[in-house]
């Protein structure tokens, strides 16, 4: 059964509807931070904080006018370091979940660990060089609480699991995987891939039924990273949003190849299909 989505009230503001930071970006990466960024504002969010990398902080602005930077002092700075913790956890106090990952670049693994002390009771998701960092360090994974999100596909599974590089392991027998994803933190897990898997510890494991092989395209994943911290910043539990998140993301999808094909839709169209696919997951929890 899909969980309904938070209420929208009429007399609502911007302030009650929930605020991301999203901790992406770094030269040459600015994109995933946008698109991060973009699908959480089209999930109905309040407000989209970006912690960024000075370097490409004017070319978020342009792409995205509406989301309030939070960026390193200095202007030619490549990626987010140590330095900018500061301005990292001044940005968190005013939010209620966080997408951490999409575009950061490796050395975010430096402060990485002192950021994750930092969200142990905050509703996070964990994307992209992130999950690379907890593959390197995985005494963090357990660290995790059920207030958290992975989203690995399955060669950041295999890493995730010390299995190396082994994607084709993971796919072989992706349950199983799943399990031993379970047993090692107590996260909300997305394992992405066809028929992504949606699992947290002690919870059965869910099966998303919408999605296309055109979401093998880079920058699909940032899409869903964002729309699962929207959901979580409104007011949904870490697995729930997940649920959610992974049916509209898949259904955007579907309605993008309908209109031109699996091959030629792009990341940036899925945040763009996303006020269709809300509709048609808000007419599917009717239908349940």
């Amino acid at each position: 059964m899909l969980p309904p989505l938070p209420a929208r009230p009429r007399d609502t503001d911007k302030s009650k509807m929930g605020r991301v930071l999203v901790v992406a970006g770094s030269h040459g990466m600015a994109g995933a931070a946008a698109l991060s960024a973009e699908a959480a504002m089209r999930s109905g969010c309040g407000y989209v904080y970006i912690a960024t990398a000075s370097s490409v902080a004017p070319q978020l602005t342009t792409a995205l006018p509406s989301a309030i930077l939070r960026h390193s002092l200095r202007a030619s700075q490549a990626r987010l370091g140590w330095d900018d913790l500061p301005l990292i956890f001044d940005a968190l106090r005013s939010v209620d979940a966080v997408v951490v990952g999409p575009g950061l670049g490796e050395s975010c693994e430096e402060w990485l660990g002192e950021f994750l002390g930092r969200l142990e009771m905050v509703p996070t998701v964990f994307d992209a060089d992130a999950l690379n960092a907890l593959s390197r360090r995985r005494e963090w994974l357990q660290q995790l609480s059920r207030c958290h999100v992975i989203t690995p596909h399955a060669g950041e599974a295999s890493r995730l699991l010390g299995w190396g590089n082994d994607a084709s392991r993971v796919n072989t027998a992706r349950h199983s995987a799943l399990s031993q994803l379970c047993t090692v933190t107590r996260a909300t897990i997305v394992l992405k891939g066809a028929d992504t898997l949606i699992a947290q510890r002690g919870a059965p494991t869910v099966t998303n039924t919408t999605g296309n092989a055109g979401l093998a395209k880079a920058g699909s994943g940032d899409v869903l990273s964002g729309i699962i911290g929207a959901l979580m910043a409104r007011g949904m539990r870490a697995l729930d949003a997940s649920i959610a998140a992974a049916w509209v993301h898949g259904r955007s999808a579907d309605l993008l190849a309908a209109e031109v094909g699996e091959e030629s839709y792009i990341s940036s169209d899925l945040a763009r299909a996303l006020g269709r696919a809300f509709s048609d997951y808000q007419q599917a929890v009717s239908a349940t």
